[in-house]
């Protein structure tokens, strides 16, 4: 008789525990549901500005390469939402309005997908070409971005001085008297202002590029899906760092009108060959799908250090990322699987010339992995250097640690003048790269307000540059040159102040070039460059 109580009392125990926890989850999910559905209709996403959206070639952050936004870098616009009040018991959202004297924030704009520039971006500014290279005439830039989430709560002044102290606070104030910084497209008044969620940051700058080599960008193929071309070595394929004009994207469409361009892979800014862009997403997802399921092959060749073996050579080593700002790499047991063959092709008794097939797609593996195996590319800034130790990184044998070999790494290109190898300038160096820091940018308070009014002059210079830039293009006279040249320069600005010993042209010239890529139905060749033929001799 127990035994018969005890099993009924059981069952209903478990029904009513059962029909109470469903009806709990059905309130919390009737809730959640509720929530998002208000979300979903109340909240726009995050907008990303025109032209510089995406990521690196090292993974398109285009941007990336995740790369640090702000009014002093490429913007990668994102940031939290404004929440609204709701009234208790009611399904709808009701609109927030400011209270008197409240500083109201505008939604972000929507996001354009793909690659987005156009000629309102190609007009900022022309090329000139000087002993052998291509060079970008200095022009006024806005960098964009949303207030980050750790900003919010914080005074600009906060920010600046806490994550972009490439210029001084002095730079800042002035930038502030000379209408420069704006804040919800209003001029910022004050620095101590405190951000809230979704404030929009725009930041004027006097920007100035790098040059690169002048030799063309020679078209290899063209179709209604894709395009091909020769890349020249020094040339980034898109919009990074300090380069934006001086890219293979930007020239494409100044000089040949070819836009809205998707990479379709990724070339190391130093190596040359092989570059495709399809032309609508659609064709870029279906190749991209292709590289996923590794149907495609890549062939690079090379020049190395040394006599390299004559049979064939796999190097399986995995690689790990020392540092993506600096964009160092070295073999490491924890790293990435990586897996390169290599071949050589000939030697002339100093150097040989290896071809190279990249089954995986690390960053610097081709170069990495040749390291490794002590015979380095011939003239490699990075991983040819004195800075990796005797060996030179040998059999992964490094007698330093990574913070040692990235002081050391920067300090022997910057006694070179020749930071642009690692992507950096004076400005992006701090304590912890080199004890010799640049002192050309700073700038002391007393010559704020005369700074600030002579940039205040050059307000209409500022807002017209583009429109002035392009009617030089289309009408080259003497005035245009003038204003050109009144744009050339800018008082607020350090790198004007500088005096930079230009490159020469075979300084921008690494031996590593993208010979072929193969893929289901298409096959692209790039002619062999001068330095791999067999009659080939160094200076």
């Amino acid at each position: 008789g127990w035994l018969g109580f005890l099993g009924r009392w059981r069952y209903h125990l478990r029904h009513l525990i059962f029909a109470g926890s469903w009806g709990g989850c059905k309130g919390q999910m009737a809730e959640t549901l509720s929530t998002r559905v208000e979300a979903a209709g109340g909240l726009r996403a995050p907008a990303q500005q025109n032209g510089d959206g995406g990521g690196e070639a090292k993974g398109e952050r285009l941007p990336e390469h995740p790369e640090p936004t702000g009014p002093g870098v490429e913007p990668t616009p994102g940031g939290g939402q404004q929440a609204s009040a709701a009234a208790p018991g009611s399904g709808k959202r009701k609109k927030r309005r400011g209270a008197a004297g409240e500083r109201l924030v505008p939604p972000p704009k929507k996001r354009r997908a793909g690659v987005s520039f156009g000629d309102e971006h190609f007009a900022e500014t022309s090329y000139y070409f000087e002993g052998g290279l291509r060079k970008v005439r200095p022009y006024y830039f806005d960098f964009r971005t949303y207030c980050k989430g750790r900003w919010v709560g914080h005074s600009l002044l906060h920010v600046f001085s806490t994550e972009f102290r490439a210029q001084p606070l002095a730079y800042y104030e002035a930038a502030v008297r000379a209408g420069r910084l704006h804040l919800n497209e209003e001029p910022v008044q004050d620095l101590s202002i405190v951000l809230k969620d979704n404030d929009f940051l725009r930041n004027t700058v006097h920007r100035h590029e790098p040059p690169v080599t002048a030799e063309p960008i020679r078209l290899l193929a063209e179709n209604e899906d894709m395009v091909v071309v020769d890349k020249p070595s020094s040339i980034p394929v898109h919009p990074c760092g300090r380069f934006r004009h001086n890219t293979v994207i930007f020239i494409l469409g100044k000089e040949r009108q070819l836009k809205e361009l998707h990479p379709l892979h990724r070339l190391d800014r130093l190596t040359s060959g092989v570059l495709m862009f399809a032309k609508t997403a659609a064709v870029s997802e279906r190749i991209h799908e292709q590289v996923r399921d590794r149907q495609l092959e890549k062939e690079y060749v090379c020049r190395v250090e040394g006599e390299f073996p004559s049979k064939e050579v796999t190097c399986k080593e995995p690689i790990l990322v020392v540092s993506y700002k600096v964009g160092v790499c070295r073999v490491d047991p924890r790293g990435k699987p990586c897996e390169t063959v290599f071949q050589r092709l000939s030697y002339n008794g100093h150097s040989s010339v290896v071809r190279c097939r990249p089954l995986t797609g690390r960053t610097h593996q081709i170069r990495v992995h040749l390291q490794f195996l002590g015979h380095p590319i011939l003239n490699d800034p990075i991983y040819n250097s004195v800075a990796w130790g005797p060996s030179r990184g040998q059999g992964g044998h490094i007698p330093k640690t990574d913070e040692e070999l990235l002081r050391d790494l920067v300090a022997e290109h910057q006694a070179k003048q020749s930071l642009d190898v690692l992507d950096l300038c004076e400005r992006d160096l701090s304590p912890g790269l080199t004890d010799s820091i640049a002192t050309s940018s700073e700038m002391g308070k007393d010559s704020v307000k005369e700074l600030a009014a002579a940039a205040q002059k050059m307000d209409g210079v500022v807002e017209a540059a583009p429109w002035d830039l392009d009617t030089m293009a289309l009408a080259p006279g003497k005035a245009a040159e003038t204003d050109v040249m009144n744009q050339e320069t800018d008082p607020l600005c350090a790198e004007c102040q500088l005096v930079r010993q230009d490159p020469l042209p075979q300084d921008l010239v690494m031996f590593l070039h993208a010979l072929c890529y193969k893929g289901p139905g298409f096959e692209y060749f790039s002619p062999m460059p001068a330095w791999a033929q067999d009659d080939w001799r160094e200076d």
